[in-house]
């Protein structure tokens, strides 16, 4: 079966695009902004102050999906000694917000950024998000920038967060970074970026951190303008893009916990129940785990293109429950660590597209600066917890019920047709339930089987239901 076959007509588009509208609805999630958000956004974005600092001698490039518009970071890697400093410069959405105005509030509010198909519904007004505060290249911007010094093992020598002007001199995406990257082309920064971002990779190893190489599913908006799901296929500049963001979130909570006051993003290390039922799922699946070998090395050895391997890592997803905030101001708290990262680490990196990002830049600032924490991060700190927490469930639910409804009209027509796909789950009280992840189309879905489902096996499935109104797709299986 064509992966065209299961596209979406673009004729087909527009109802879908009104039910996505009703999901917003449903979930209680604003589309558009008030009079009083835009007027101040607008007038916001027409007379902030740039930054005496100027760094618009940095060749900075952002990485970014293709067509993106709200660009939080922009990148210059230079040679330093031995080793390498990074300049990363963050979107300063600070110097845009007034503390307590209409932006702010209605900021608190959604918390972060959700994103759709054709559109996202932004955390903030899109003159400032896809433009006054968006680094966009060939255009000076007031921006968050910081400097990390690193040895010649990618550790962490010093680092130093200020307010600048800065110019970004390329919008690049991942592919095109692989590609100049591959052929020895392009400026030396993304060079560099490959350096660091391996050695940074080797120092996550030495921590015991990990990350789950899992497939993850996508709604392409294909040229014609029908969409179509596939599995996004990562490229390596992806990972080392991600070392850099990594890098300064771990270099923020240093910050912070140094000084006694900030927020930072946290993850409970695995208790032993969790790791014993995964140990009974790498025996049911075949898979060695010697008993001396660490969780991260196990996850390392697993390749998800073989069957067994990815029921594997999606029992390990199971290990990354409980990530949450914790805050202080005066007390460092015990659990600061996440667990998977293997360090103390903040969200530091995306404040067009998530509130507590702007916090951590402020505190950040003063600190590295020497100067006091504005009253007004340092008051509103407490209250982040418990906002992100909120924002991010309704985000993890607007994401579920979009994919949930493209999976169902995407299959609506093909009742009753078989497909091929890997048993990824099995319920623990009937394991005659559970998830299959098709080949094709790039589906996860209920499946209930007759038997037993045969957990990491490829099997044969047939489509049972696609209720498109219930947001709901299920499979057979006839063991």
């Amino acid at each position: 079966m064509s992966r065209a076959y299961f596209s979406i007509a673009p004729d087909a588009v527009p109802a879908l695009e009104g039910r996505i509208d009703a999901i917003a609805d449903e979930l209680e999630v604003g589309t558009g902004f008030s009079p009083e958000v835009l007027a101040e956004a607008g007038t916001a974005a027409g007379t902030v102050e740039l930054p005496d600092l100027d760094r618009t001698d940095l060749p900075l490039l952002t990485i970014d999906p293709p067509g993106a518009k709200d660009l939080d970071q922009a990148m210059f890697i230079e040679r330093s000694g031995d080793g390498w400093t990074v300049h990363y410069a963050i979107a300063d959405v600070g110097s845009y917000v007034r503390p307590g105005g209409a932006i702010d509030a209605e900021a608190h509010r959604r918390g972060q950024t959700l994103y759709a198909p054709s559109r996202r519904i932004p955390l903030h007004p899109p003159a400032l998000s896809e433009d006054a505060a968006s680094l966009l290249p060939d255009v000076v911007r007031s921006a968050v920038l910081w400097s990390i010094d690193l040895d010649a093992e990618g550790r962490q020598r010093d680092v130093r967060v200020e307010r600048a002007r800065v110019r970004s001199t390329a919008q690049l995406d991942y592919e095109g970074v692989q590609a100049q990257v591959d052929a020895g082309a392009g400026p030396e920064t993304l060079t560099l970026l490959r350096e660091v971002g391996e050695r940074r990779k080797d120092r996550e190893v030495e921590r015991g951190g990990v990350s789950l190489p899992l497939p993850s599913q996508e709604i392409e908006r294909d040229a014609d303008g029908s969409w179509s799901l596939s599995y996004r296929k990562l490229v390596p500049s992806e990972s080392w893009n991600e070392q850099i963001s990594l890098l300064t979130g771990m270099a923020a909570a240093g910050l912070m916990l140094e000084a006694k006051v900030g927020i930072v993003r946290t993850l409970p290390p695995a208790d032993e129940r969790s790791l014993r039922r995964l140990r009974r799922a790498a025996r049911g699946l075949g898979i060695s785990w010697p008993a001396e070998m660490p969780y991260p090395e196990l996850v390392r050895s697993l390749d998800p293109t073989q069957p067994h391997h990815l029921a594997m890592l999606d029992a390990c997803t199971g290990l990354l429950r409980g990530a949450g905030y914790a805050t202080f101001d005066g007390d460092v708290p015990e659990d600061a660590e996440h667990s998977a990262i293997a360090a103390p680490y903040a969200h530091a990196t995306a404040p067009l597209r998530r509130l507590a990002d702007r916090y951590v830049s402020e505190v950040c600032l003063a600190v590295s600066g020497g100067s006091a924490v504005p009253d007004w991060a340092r008051d509103g700190l407490a209250l982040l917890p418990e906002v992100m927490a909120a924002t991010g469930r309704v985000a993890s639910k607007f994401d579920r019920a979009v994919l949930d409804l493209v999976e169902a009209v995407a299959l609506s027509d093909a009742v009753g047709q078989t497909f091929s796909g890997v048993v990824i789950d099995a319920d623990d009280k009937d394991a005659a339930k559970g998830s299959v992840l098709l080949d094709e189309p790039a589906v996860e879905a209920r499946v209930v089987g007759t038997a037993p489902l045969p957990l990491g096996e490829l099997v044969h499935v047939t489509l049972e239901r696609a209720d498109v109104d219930a947001r709901t797709v299920e499979f057979r299986w006839n063991g």
